[in-house]
């Protein structure tokens, strides 16, 4: 099994495969405290249009990563599940 601390995750950009988008690095995580495992991605995300909408968490399943490559983690994250996090910063329930 290969180990990954979470500062060697967060220096990695996530890639969406289904369109290309560049996601942006994961700036924290959601993880279970009884077991330790984690079950999301929280990736910071500019709205709008260039940006101007405003800054949004994109919360991304684990279930939805692909594969974690040396530089990037590419993710597979349809247009319809591509939406931000409430803007309160409250994180919606993803399972």
């Amino acid at each position: 099994m290969e180990r990954m601390s979470t500062c060697d995750l967060r220096n990695k950009e996530v890639i969406n495969v289904c369109d290309g988008a560049r996601l942006g690095c994961p700036s924290d995580f959601v993880f279970d405290v009884c077991d330790g495992r984690i079950y999301a991605l929280v990736v910071p995300h500019a709205g709008g249009f260039l940006g101007f909408g405003g800054k949004h968490e994109l919360i991304i399943p684990w279930q939805r990563i692909e594969c974690i490559g040396a530089d990037a983690v590419l993710v597979r994250l349809p247009a319809e599940e591509c939406r931000p996090a409430d803007k309160d910063r409250k994180r919606r329930s993803i399972f």
